[in-house]
């Protein structure tokens, strides 16, 4: 019951999100750039709840954001479970105890889901490589999507940690002799 409960609410929370992204952040931005929540929330699902979550979660909702935002089909579900991946490889050889450690993730995230991309949008729609702009685009995300995770890092850690109680339980056979 615990599990579908906390499925339930990251299925909110992801919605939630979408508000944020599609409707606030439409007004604040730097350089007419926005920062991706989409990239920080996969990331921690896959930290915290595990690589299965975090794949899953990450395709269906990328495939989501690509049927409302309209752009090509695919790419951001593709990228979204490659993050969802990363969070678990990242949760087994770094600690999610750090501030820095977790900015770091984020940074190298966004970067990855930024670069993978445009590389499928260079192979796809056979846009103009252009990158100078790519890089001043992906420096200032990188940058905003830092600046929101130092304001949000207690949330993170908090729900962060519920949810690595429900979907991460240890196991642990002892034996007495």
């Amino acid at each position: 019951m615990k599990k579908f409960l906390s499925i339930v609410l990251i299925i909110v929370s992801f919605l939630i999100i979408y508000f944020i992204q599609s409707n606030f952040f439409t007004w604040f931005t730097i350089a007419n750039i926005k920062p991706n929540l989409f990239v920080i929330f996969i990331l921690c699902i896959g930290l915290f709840a595990g690589k299965k979550l975090g794949l899953i979660f990450g395709i269906i909702f990328g495939f989501f954001i690509d049927v409302v935002i309209g752009r090509q089909i695919g790419i951001s579900g593709i990228m979204l479970g490659i993050i969802g991946l990363l969070g678990e490889y990242l949760d087994k050889n770094f600690s999610k105890e750090s501030r820095i450690t977790i900015m770091l993730m984020i940074s190298a995230s966004t970067a990855i889901y930024e670069i993978g991309g445009y590389i499928f949008n260079i192979i796809a729609l056979n846009i103009n490589v252009e990158i100078i702009q790519f890089v001043r685009i992906l420096i200032i995300e990188i940058i905003y999507n830092l600046l929101i995770t130092i304001v949000i890092y207690p949330l993170i850690q908090k729900l962060g940690h519920a949810l690595e109680e429900v979907f991460k339980t240890k196991n642990i056979l002892t034996r007495y002799f």
